[in-house]
């Protein structure tokens, strides 16, 4: 049983086929580009062979899993794009399973990144931030496909406005535009010659010890460990997954996301959650893609020891 796994972000598109036993058989990716649909329409006619047995999409959002629709905010040509509906016309015949970009990453941890535990949550920290939901080894993605979007959370009722129309939202103190414009107004600097004030720089000046970078990932770490509680004491959770670019950051988020943690946590429950980076990297969501197509087909899943 072979199935193709798309990943459709707003910069670029991965495809692979990935056999049953969540062996990664061959992939590519591509810049979205002027055409995201010619895009699309390349890469699945390079991959789909002969006896594919199913199609997983993992994308960006919004999404309406529902109608098989998609509207990336980072592609503004698709607006209420009918993703499944262009997918099946170029596999005819075989079906096709739509899900959120963060929760194919969650999914994907869940199946291939050696986590034992039976639920997870996966976020992704990035220019937004994007998250997933495991629950006793099925995806859990809601009415419309978008269960686990934590980076809507409200985590401050007094702060600023999200793109999404709300106040306070998580992705406004934790993304990496948001952490970078709090620095910046709070006297953070770069040098002329050292390039433009973006996330990878604020981690390298937080890196090299500067006080306001520091300070900015120590905010968002508070942030994240607000919304990882509150979504733990609702869905007795134990694992957290964290991806994106900002979390490449490594210890400089997850050391002070796990001390907010440690010094918040009041029920029992909440005191043994373990949080850690992605194992699968830029493919978890390639294989988050592939589980949804296998768990469609009706193949079990054997979680990676």
């Amino acid at each position: 049983m072979t199935v193709l796994a798309l990943d459709i972000g707003g910069t670029k598109f991965a495809v692979a086929r990935v056999d049953a036993d969540g062996e990664l058989l061959d992939r590519a990716e591509h810049p979205v580009g002027q055409a995201p649909t010619a895009t699309l329409r390349g890469l699945v006619a390079d991959f789909a062979r002969p006896g594919l047995t199913g199609v997983g999409i993992g994308s960006a959002g919004p999404i309406d899993a529902a109608a098989g629709t998609v509207s990336p905010i980072n592609i503004p040509r698709w607006r209420g794009y009918r993703l499944v509906a262009a997918v099946q016309r170029l596999v005819p015949g075989v079906p096709v399973t739509l899900a959120g970009d963060a929760q194919c990453m969650a999914l994907g941890e869940w199946w291939r990144g050696g986590h034992d535990g039976g639920s997870l949550l996966g976020i992704v920290v990035s220019t937004g931030v994007g998250g997933g939901l495991v629950i006793d080894g099925r995806p859990w993605t809601g009415r419309t496909g978008n269960a686990g979007h934590i980076g809507h959370v409200i985590v401050d009722h007094d702060g600023e406005p999200c793109v999404c129309g709300a106040r306070g939202c998580l992705e406004t103190i934790a993304g990496g535009p948001s952490m970078v414009r709090w620095a910046l107004a709070q006297g953070w600097t770069l040098a002329p010659a050292t390039g433009r004030p973006d996330a990878r720089a604020l981690a390298a000046a937080a890196r090299a010890g500067a006080p306001v970078p520091l300070a900015a990932f120590r905010r968002a770490a508070g942030a994240l460990a607000t919304a990882i509680l509150n979504t733990a004491s609702v869905l007795d959770i134990r694992d957290v997954v964290i991806g994106g670019g900002v979390a490449a950051a490594g210890d400089l988020l997850l050391d002070p996301l796990r001390a907010a943690i440690a010094a918040r946590a009041g029920m029992p429950h909440l005191r043994d959650l373990r949080v850690s980076c992605t194992a699968l990297e830029r493919d978890a969501g390639l294989y988050g893609a592939a589980a949804l197509a296998l768990l469609a087909s009706g193949e079990p899943l054997r979680p990676a020891p």
